[in-house]
Order: structure tokens, then sequence, then C-alpha cells
């Protein structure tokens, strides 16, 4: 058995009873070396295989080839394995295998959903998920999937925001965002949802601070309906109140 295991945004608190149960059932747990930190007070005695980033595919590999000896393995990933996590990925690799193995993902809640409860209701109408990494995706993909978001005034959730390694990317599609939002549409900055340091704000286009957001940082950009109220961002669904 493989378990796909979505660990939610950092906290025990807010991962599912099913996730904790898999946990508890594996003989191996593998991931990457700082989810493995975040579950570490719950593992009794599983062996660990963990290693660094950009190792996706050894990660993965390695898991299979361990169930595939009839061991219990369970492959960690921070919010939802189903949403820029392992699960794709193991399943890929599971229906290119000449050897059955049954995998169950299992679900968690993931930064969009984490934060947006920490800032409010800002995805209370139609949403979608943008990720601003270009290490598997082009830029060039990247900016025409903002563009037809924004023109269809999505609320749009973006992952991977900003890095050491990509500073401008945040920038870039705020710009394509803002022609066609206004650049006084709120922005919500979740960080660190979900542990000790996490932290809500909300600013709008034209004043976000660009120093506040990090890859902990989950960046929810409004729809033209999106207003405060007493500090928490709302999206209408569009009730007659």
């Amino acid at each position: 058995m493989l378990y796909v295991i979505g660990l939610g945004p950092g906290s025990k608190e807010m991962m599912s009873y099913e996730a904790v149960e898999a946990i508890e059932k594996c003989d191996v747990i593998v991931g990457y070396t700082t989810y493995v930190r975040i579950i570490k007070e719950m593992l009794t005695d599983q062996e660990v295989v963990s290693t660094g980033m950009k190792r996706e595919i050894d990660r993965c590999e390695k898991a299979i080839e361990i169930a595939l000896t009839g061991k219990t393995v369970g492959v960690i990933s921070s919010g939802d394995a189903g949403i820029y996590g392992m699960a794709g990925l193991i399943l890929e690799l599971v229906g290119n295998h000449e050897k059955d193995l049954e995998v169950k993902v299992i679900p968690g809640v993931t930064a969009s959903i984490g934060g947006a409860a920490l800032l409010g209701a800002p995805i209370m109408h139609d949403f979608c998920h943008i990720s601003l990494s270009d290490l598997l995706t082009p830029w060039e993909v990247i900016e025409k999937r903002l563009h037809a978001a924004a023109s269809s005034d999505f609320v749009i959730c973006l992952y991977n925001p900003r890095s050491k390694g990509r500073p401008d990317n945040l920038a870039k599609a705020l710009s394509i965002i803002s022609e066609y939002k206004s650049t006084e549409t709120l922005v919500g900055i979740a960080k660190d949802v979900g542990r000790k340091k996490e932290q809500a704000i909300v600013t709008t286009i034209n004043e976000l601070d660009e120093e506040l957001v990090d890859m902990t940082t989950i960046v929810i950009v409004g729809n033209k309906e999106t207003y405060l109220a007493k500090g928490k961002m709302i999206t209408p669904r569009g009730y007659s109140l």
C-alpha cells in the first residue's frame, strides 16, 4: 500500500483524521526534509526516507520501490498532495510500472483554503490557482493563464509567489493582473498558515509590499466585488441581504 498524504499547511490541528491515521499505519515515511520535520513528533518507529528539494522523482521512485516489497509507505506533501504536490507524479510513475500497486491519495488543507480562512472569506465565488514558479512551467504559459484569469475577474490565488531565485515574478504577475483589475483591488497575504508565526495582511494591488511575500506565503487577489468588513476580506456570493 502506498499512501500519498496531504499534511495541510503545517499544524496537526489542520490535518485530517484520515491523514493522521495513514501516518500511523505506515512502516516508512518518504518526504522532503522540511515536511518530515513538520510531523516528527507524530512519528514512532517508522523508517524515514528524506531528501532535499528538486529530487521529487527520486523520492517517488524510492517510495514505489519500498512499497513493492510489501511495506506500507506514506509519501508526504504539505497542503494537499494533489495540488502542486506528489499525487500526480506518484500516479504517473505507478501507471508506467509493470507491477500493480495500490495507491490512496489522502487530501489535505491547501494554502488557498487555509489562507482564505485566516483572511476572512475571499474565495466565496469563482476562483483559480496559479503558481508563479517557472521551474516546471514556462513563464510564457504562466503569463497566458494570468491574462485569462484576470480578464475573467476570477479571484486569483497565487502559489509560490516570490523567492530569492524568482524575486520579480510577483511584480510581473500583478502588472498583468492590473491590466484588467483596478489597482485598488483587495489583496490578502497569508503567511505561515497553521504555524506559530502565521500572519494575515489585507492590502491592495497598488499598496502591496513585496518584501512581505516569500515561499511560505499565499497571495489572494480579489475580484471587483471583494470588500473589507471589520478587517476581513469578503467576496460576496450574491445573496440578497
